[in-house]
């Protein structure tokens, strides 16, 4: 069957073929338009001798259902599959950016990119390893990366569905594992059983090589490869680019460890491991892991500990240092003839704008309907502050917040919430959009209707940095994190 690439304005599989996007092993990526919809997909169309066998054929359908169902900003959406003309193919969502591959050939990439880079793919594996799905493939040919003016790098991991198809069959081409060897974990290589863990050693020797612009066991022979991966130590990138600091080559030598057990137990770990090890501050790349505590203007840190914060479907209870019930303070701002108007709550709705409903009759973001509470999270009259603190409790669409909490100080910062005991901390990171900066930490916990989980915010700069949000909601931390923060209005 004729292999040459698909000349522009062919029509394959209902697709308008505009251009070629990449060529790989396994078969050709296209730009191509959507034959209902006004976008473009890429299309990827294997070669014919992945059509020709049918074991393949079956598991690649089945995969590629599976990678369907994988919904993260941080991983290439699968929208349809097929055969056409005896040729399988794939429609995804096109991201119009290189992959890392390309943009290590094109330049070096400082430390503070490639940390940005492996976050963003530690986030999109972890959530696959979360719903039983493994890559199998993870190299820089298989990240995207879209740049977006203004913002950080867009990155995005492809090819879910295809690889593990194409591991979990006897096929092979040209005589070679389908796996990229250069990135193969031990267990991959000698047929053994395999978990996440070999993706978290596929991501070690792809931060090596996009730190040192070389792969980690580079030999003359495919065999040679092999045998490095299964007994030579672990390289270190430091003996290959001086200026990298030498606590990095401890970040690849427990991600290359040849025992999986000896490994990052997530590629979160590995990512936030090597940020630090990196130096790269804490408010520019997203990490998960500890911080230091936040310090607030009467110089008094506040960190996890042992009083919690209730943030579960009906209440979020926020802790003060100061327990005692202290005197109502008196407005912040004349009454409003509006009932409907947020009056001494209005400067927390205007530096949350687009989160909070514009009046009390109205509805925020994602149905949020809001009340001004007290400390005790009862309702009060809107012009009245309690506390020195302006309240704000709402309830959400359950799709998927269930409760969001706001507390501002009027004078000091409100003290941030604190986790709810028992929850179980799944991920924490500086953030930062125009919008502001800050840093966030998400929980697992059990809620009075089952598994839920909770989002705990805090802000910098302005007077955004006096607030703190609680929110509750979803089927998990990381649920929750992955359907309301990402795209948040905050």
């Amino acid at each position: 069957m004729n292999s040459r690439p698909l000349p522009p304005g062919t029509i394959f599989a209902g697709y308008r073929i505009e251009r070629v996007l990449g060529v790989g092993g396994m078969g050709t990526v296209y730009v191509a338009a959507h034959p209902r919809l006004p976008r473009r997909d890429a299309v990827k169309v294997l070669s014919a001798e992945f059509g020709a066998d049918p074991e393949f054929r079956a598991r690649f359908g089945r995969e590629a259902e599976l990678a369907a169902r994988l919904d993260h900003p941080n991983i290439i959406g699968v929208y349809d599959r097929g055969i056409e003309h005896g040729q399988l193919w794939i429609a995804m969502r096109f991201i119009d950016g290189p992959d890392a591959a390309t943009l290590l050939r094109e330049r070096a990439l400082t430390p503070h990119r490639v940390a940005h880079l492996v976050t963003g793919v530690a986030r999109g594996l972890d959530h696959a390893h979360r719903a039983g799905m493994l890559h199998r493939d993870v190299k820089p040919a298989n990240i995207l990366v879209e740049s977006i003016p203004g913002q950080p790098d867009r990155v995005a991991v492809t090819d879910f569905g295809i690889a593990k198809a194409a591991a979990a069959t006897t096929l092979t081409q040209a005589g070679t594992i389908l796996a990229t060897v250069a990135y193969a974990a031990p267990e991959q290589l000698t047929g053994g059983a395999i978990d996440h863990r070999a993706d978290v050693y596929a991501l070690g020797c792809t931060l090596y090589e996009l730190l040192t612009g070389a792969k980690p066991f580079p030999r003359t022979s495919v065999d040679a490869v092999i045998a490095a991966h299964l007994h030579d130590p672990p390289p270190r990138p430091s003996a290959m680019a001086g200026e990298l600091p030498r606590r990095i080559d401890d970040v690849i030598a427990r991600a290359l460890a040849k025992d999986p057990q000896r490994r990052y137990a997530s590629c979160g770990e590995l990512a936030a491991d090597a940020a630090r090890a990196l130096g790269v501050a804490a408010d520019q790349v997203p990490v998960v892991g500890p911080r230091p505590a936040r310090r607030r203007n009467t110089g008094i840190a506040l960190g996890v500990v042992a009083a919690a914060i209730a943030v579960i479907v009906t209440s979020v209870v926020v802790l003060k240092h100061d327990s005692t019930e202290q005197s109502t303070a008196g407005s912040t701002s004349t009454p409003s003839a509006d009932p409907n108007s947020w009056a001494a709550h209005q400067w927390v709705v205007d530096a949350f704008a687009g989160l909070l409903p514009k009046t009390q009759a109205d509805s925020g973001y994602q149905g949020l309907r809001c009340s001004a509470v007290d400390g005790s999270q009862r309702p009060i009259d809107a012009r009245q502050t309690r506390e020195s603190l302006n309240s704000l409790a709402c309830n959400g669409d359950q799709n998927p917040v269930f409760r969001l909490v706001i507390v501002c100080g009027t004078d000091e910062p409100a003290d941030e919430f604190v986790s709810t005991a028992g929850s179980v901390l799944v991920g924490e990171e500086n953030w930062q959009r125009p919008s502001g900066s800050g840093h966030a930490r998400w929980n697992d916990k059990e809620g009075v209707a089952g598994p839920t989980g909770e989002i705990l915010l805090e802000f910098e700069g302005s007077t955004r940095d006096k607030c703190v949000i609680g929110v509750s909601g979803g089927t998990s931390g990381q649920d929750l994190y992955d359907r309301w923060w990402r795209d948040a209005p905050v």
